[in-house]
């Protein structure tokens, strides 16, 4: 199996893959952080390295031709690349909205635009995108995070049903608290129940194995999230009245998985 990662750098697409490295899979590992992918290509015994910013404008075929000159096919695309910066929508407005759509939701579909011929030659072949519970329910100060989130949940949808007759399965990963270089975490993880709720890059990496190779629709990490969505549709105003005051993620300024 051939797998690429977008976001490998660190968090969630380090640990995704190792664990696909574990598989026995080539693994191409794609992010702006050269250094660090060379790095752990070394420690998985000479994965092919992809360093690019996603967002420039010649980095789908950049990663496309990377593709085909090393392995000529691809199994699995893992769109995990992403980014968060949290503030209201009167103090960064159309702007911020705008950059989040351009890393978490843009790049993606072009990224997969430039690679889907060649997971559809490839087939039986997968994409997991990893979204967030935060596509399913947003929250203040980070709105436009979220939008780009419902965004690429809404597209996947709609993808998966294009790309099944192709062979070219889509599968969804919502993490909800996860403990990363870019989300740490802290206040939740120093408070002895609310850690209980804070999940790691390895066990997103098993749900994006269910949600690939797996073919498995949508997996939540943890489990237990998937009753917040269910929640949202069936009594939104408690929802909204939950999440207004739900603690925020923790981050180091601008949170990013690159």
């Amino acid at each position: 199996m051939v797998a690429l990662v977008t976001g490998a750098s660190s968090g969630i697409g380090e640990a995704t893959a190792r664990r696909l490295a574990q598989e026995g899979a080539k693994v191409i590992l794609v992010a702006r952080r050269e250094e660090r992918l060379h790095q752990l290509s070394a420690q998985l015994g000479g994965a092919t390295v992809v360093a690019t910013d996603l967002t420039d404008e010649d980095a789908p075929a950049l990663v496309a031709g990377a593709v085909e000159a090393h392995h000529g096919r691809l199994d699995l695309l893992v769109n995990n690349a992403g980014a968060a910066w949290r503030g209201t929508f009167a103090e960064h407005g159309w702007a911020g909205v705008e950059r989040h759509m351009k890393l978490n939701f843009d790049a993606t579909l072009r990224l997969t635009e430039a690679l889907l011929p060649i997971l559809r030659r490839s087939a039986p072949s997968s994409i997991v995108n990893v979204a967030s519970v935060a596509g399913r329910v947003s929250r203040p100060r980070s709105a436009a995070y979220s939008a780009s989130k419902f965004a690429l949940i809404g597209w996947s949808d709609g993808l998966y049903g294009e790309e099944k007759p192709n062979g070219v399965h889509v599968g969804l990963v919502l993490p909800g608290f996860i403990s990363t270089e870019g989300f740490p975490q802290k206040e939740l993880m120093d408070h002895p129940l609310r850690r209980r709720i804070v999940s790691t890059p390895e066990k997103v990496a098993d749900a994006i194995m269910d949600a690939g190779p797996g073919g498995k629709a949508e997996r939540y990490v943890p489990r237990p999230y998937w009753a917040i969505a269910a929640l949202r549709a069936l009594a939104p105003a408690l929802i909204r009245r939950g999440s207004a005051n739900a603690p925020a993620p923790t981050t180091k300024g601008d949170a990013a998985s690159d």
